[in-house]
């Protein structure tokens, strides 16, 4: 191949959270998740949407694409088990003639999101998920542009199937509302921690070696726990659990989980002499147990790859093989998460149009800007749509729900009447870059709501129906007051126009801070087109609707 500057096409195709991306040499170009245009929660399979958005949103025709690089496993979509594994590298070399096909082993993908971003040129490189390829875990030491496996963990001994069995026990979910349990986590008691940090095997040294006593084989109910677990922990096996046990449990694996994390960090700075931790895989967008590795005071910085999940080995499998493969001579940080589509005004309008809405066209910045704090500043809710789509799980100013942090009941209307959720689950507060000192406590994970800050106590009473406790309390003792809070700080460079809502919302209330949750209904795909959103703001509670520059009232 003669081209300098090598196309690569990456692509997430198992059996959830399928996703294609684009590099034009190192720089990422394009990144989508399959399931915000199929409209499927969780799509699987080969990512066909995803991969030829990012065609048109680098203008390559198919044949200009010199590698495409496969994390597997390669499995999902229909037919597929009676296919196997080699029907989509063979669809894909029919697809993409000219290009050299690779598959990489599933946590070398995940490794490679988290550390090639990274701004460190040696960091250790931790990954942690449910089951990739049989692989649960893996722990890796990057240096420039080489990224060195050094220790894996394999199925059973899974730190991610265990979070999502005690999911499931807690009346949830399991592989979709593993957040909630976390978010729950911050209302309960470690009193069934001792047993967790026993199956996790946190003296045993090592990765990973579950107690797999502790588990029955082929029982789904109640988590699939086995006696042995239950008489430990003196929970009732097959009765519902009290809201106060749901929480304790919470608590109880969460802080078992981290404090295995950190132990499997503490182990690997000693043993390699490097200060500096990347984190991959599904359990890295657990934002507290992140929270917890940047306040550890164990690692000098902390990077997390912010799509660490399945849908980020799109990008991992591109940048191993930029990296990894074609010895690439130069790394690019991971400045924003906009690689998305975007929409201009005139489809918008056809949208608004054949919705048959009626709607105000504002063409200068600066009457969108008033428009909407006016609109926020009046309590109301605030679909906002602009830009490209985020890339990942996390809602980041182009597809949200915005509301004012001053207004007395936003928590019960976000909640209830909007979104439809949990009261325990919080919203990120964006603010912008220059103040948020002066408001929060926080980590570079902020810029992409990946931890989680404090308010400082001059501002907690203003952010006060939106905290989560400091810490979790052991039995018997209150609470701390609470002070933590999901911040998620806005650059102007990479983001100006939400910046630009933010300081201007911020000059005429005093606070350049938006309550923000993500831009979908009932466990849908965050929206991605204009149909989307309006399809959602007229299924929802949302007074106000900012799409592009149009503005639509109910």
């Amino acid at each position: 191949m003669t081209n300098t500057t090598p196309h690569i096409l990456g692509i997430s195709a198992g059996s959830h959270d399928a996703a294609a991306a684009l590099l034009v040499g190192p720089q990422l170009v394009a990144a989508l998740e399959e399931e915000k245009l199929a409209r499927l929660r969780r799509a699987r399979g080969l990512p066909v949407r995803a991969i030829r958005y990012c065609l048109e949103a680098a203008g390559l025709r198919p044949g200009e694409i010199d590698y495409v690089a496969l994390a597997r496993p390669l499995r999902g979509g229909p037919g597929a088990e009676q296919r196997g594994e080699a029907w989509i590298p063979r669809r894909l070399k029919e697809d993409f003639p000219a290009a050299k096909i690779v598959v990489l082993d599933h946590h070398l993908c995940h490794a490679a999101a988290a550390f090639f971003p990274s701004p460190f040129d040696a960091a250790v490189v931790l990954t942690l998920d449910e089951t990739g390829d049989l692989q649960t875990a893996s722990l890796s030491l990057g240096r420039g542009m080489e990224l060195s496996p050094l220790e894996e963990s394999y199925f059973p001994d899974s730190m991610g199937s265990l979070y999502s069995r005690v999911t499931a026990l807690a009346g949830f979910s399991p592989g979709g509302d593993e957040h909630k349990l976390q978010w729950l986590s911050s209302w309960g008691h470690p009193v069934y921690a001792p047993t967790f940090r026993r199956v996790l095997g946190l003296e045993t040294g090592g990765l990973l070696k579950l107690d797999q006593r502790y588990f029955r084989a082929g029982r789904d109910e109640n988590g699939g726990f086995s006696e042995k677990f239950f008489q430990e922990t003196g929970l009732p096996p097959g009765e519902p659990l009290s809201e106060e046990c749901r929480a304790n449990l919470a608590t109880s694996i969460q802080q078992a989980v981290e404090d295995t994390v950190l132990e499997i960090g503490r182990q690997a700075v000693a043993n390699h002499k490097v200060r500096y931790l990347c984190l991959g895989g599904g359990m890295a967008l657990n934002s507290m147990l992140v929270e917890r590795m940047e306040n550890s005071g164990l690692f000098d910085g902390v990077f997390v790859q912010p799509a660490a999940g399945n849908a980020g080995n799109a990008l991992g499998a591109a940048l191993y093989c930029a990296h990894g493969l074609l010895r690439g001579k130069s790394r690019s940080r991971l400045e924003h998460l906009f690689y998305g589509p975007e929409y201009s005004d005139d489809a918008i309008k056809d949208v608004l149009d054949n919705c048959k809405l009626r709607y105000r066209y504002l063409p200068k910045r600066d009457e969108l800007i008033r428009a909407a704090v006016e609109v926020l500043c009046q309590d109301q809710i605030l679909g906002w749509f602009e830009g490209r789509a985020e890339f990942g799980p996390r809602a980041l100013g182009a597809r949200s729900i915005l509301a004012s942090p001053l207004g007395r009941y936003v928590n019960e209307n976000l909640n209830q009447y909007v979104k439809h959720r949990e009261k325990f689950r919080p919203f990120a507060a964006s603010v912008t870059e220059e103040r948020a000192g002066e408001f929060f406590e926080f980590h570079p994970a902020s810029r992409f709501l990946a931890s989680v800050g404090r308010v400082k106590p001059a501002h907690r009473k203003a952010f006060e129906s939106n905290l989560l406790p400091d810490r979790p309390a052991d039995a018997g003792e209150p609470a701390e007051e609470p002070s933590r809070i999901r911040v998620h700080v806005v650059d102007r460079k990479s983001h100006p126009l939400f910046w630009e809502l933010l300081d201007s919302f911020g000059k005429t209330t005093g606070v350049p801070v938006l309550f923000n949750t993500s831009f979908n209904l009932f466990g849908e795909p965050l929206v991605c087109s204009p149909r989307d959103a309006v399809r959602s703001f007229y299924c929802s509670g949302l007074d106000h609707l900012m799409i592009g520059h149009f503005s639509v009232s109910k």
